[in-house]
């Protein structure tokens, strides 16, 4: 294994010198530079750096990435055991148990020792370009992603806070359905509730609902919910009010949480969770929800992607089998060097 130094990357901010590392969320109130990751599960890791830089991401180095074959991924939820989950998942719907549920399915495949995670960042920021792409590299704090995530869980500029839940995926518009128009709405009361917990009352508005926005071989079905936080309030209520993301857990969230601990076999880590970075010093911050994402575990030397899809009573089994399948082909291909950048990627 290479003796890889901590970094964070987003966007074209680097940050180097890793000063120390927490779980306390209310470290984000005192000073300095975070990155965040915070796992489906709660883990929660705080790592403040000294040093913050402007730097774009570098040109891919041939060779620098020692990918998986591409034919070496496994799932932990095969396509018959994906399928009648989904069908699980409407009888609980039918029973009033739950209106939506996110089922997601976990991707592995083994990754040499030497795999640095911010080698992969600069193959996905030329063929899967995001808006809220990373690295966090922790090595010996067992934290090492790679996102290239399209969608915002909460940005924070002073007393004001803001979500963009993504639901409804389709490789174009006309692929959009009315499933996945309802979907989203349902999940931005369910945002709109979370923040209102901790925001001032009357402040959460919703400035745009259902916008339709162009990703790398697919278009999503975007939303907008703001707040103002209410006074006292700080990052450690705001992610206990929000997390985990609503639009990778169900409406109502609590019930949703027991049917997808109930019915997906592998722990989803960073996937679903929070990645991001924190300016404690001016009371700024931009977490993503970690979809897109790929992480390392060194433990048992594994690559690791998740997908999923919301599911409703609306929802076709094999439909959303293929969504999960859409929503991976082109990183996992691109994770493999299997995937050759076009012109296209670069515009």
């Amino acid at each position: 294994m290479l003796d890889l130094p901590p970094l964070a990357r987003f966007g074209a901010r680097v940050a180097t010198g890793l000063l120390d590392v927490t779980d306390d969320p209310e470290a984000l109130e005192s000073s300095g530079f975070w990155a965040v990751c915070a796992d489906f599960e709660g883990r929660l890791t705080c790592a403040r750096f000294r040093d913050v830089r402007q730097a774009a991401v570098s040109a891919p180095v041939p060779g620098a990435w020692p990918g998986p074959a591409a034919g070496d991924w496994t799932s932990s939820l095969d396509r018959a055991a994906y399928t009648a989950a989904v069908g699980r998942i409407r009888q609980h719907i039918a029973a009033g148990e739950v209106y939506q549920a996110n089922l997601c399915r976990v991707l592995s495949a083994p990754v040499a020792p030497g795999a640095d995670v911010d080698a992969l960042t600069a193959l996905l920021a030329r063929g899967n370009p995001a808006p809220y792409a990373g690295t966090i590299r922790l090595p010996g704090h067992g934290v090492e992603i790679a996102t290239a995530s399209p969608e915002l869980f909460l940005r924070r500029d002073g007393r004001f806070v803001e979500s963009g839940p993504i639901k409804g995926t389709g490789r174009t518009e006309a692929d959009l359905l009315e499933k996945d128009y309802a979907e989203n709405v349902m999940i931005v009361d369910l945002v709109r509730n979370d923040i209102g917990r901790v925001c001032a009352t009357g402040s959460v508005t919703v400035p745009e609902l259902c916008a339709v926005e162009k990703h790398p071989g697919l278009v999503h079905l975007v939303s907008t919910v703001r707040g103002e936080l209410a006074e006292g309030t700080g990052w450690a209520e705001l992610l206990a009010a929000a997390f985990p993301p609503g639009s990778v857990t169900g409406a109502p969230k609590s019930s949703a949480l027991r049917i997808i601990d109930a019915l997906e076999s592998a722990p989803r880590g960073p996937y679903c969770g929070g990645i991001g970075w924190v300016d404690a010093d001016r009371q700024t911050g931009e977490l993503a929800v970690g979809i897109r994402t790929f992480w390392i575990d060194r433990a048992d030397g594994m690559l690791r992607f998740g997908t999923g899809a919301g599911i409703t009573w609306g929802s076709d089994p094999e439909g959303e089998w293929r969504e999960t399948e859409l929503k991976a082909a082109r990183l996992l291909a691109i994770a493999s060097g299997a995937y050759e950048v076009s012109g296209e990627d670069l515009t």
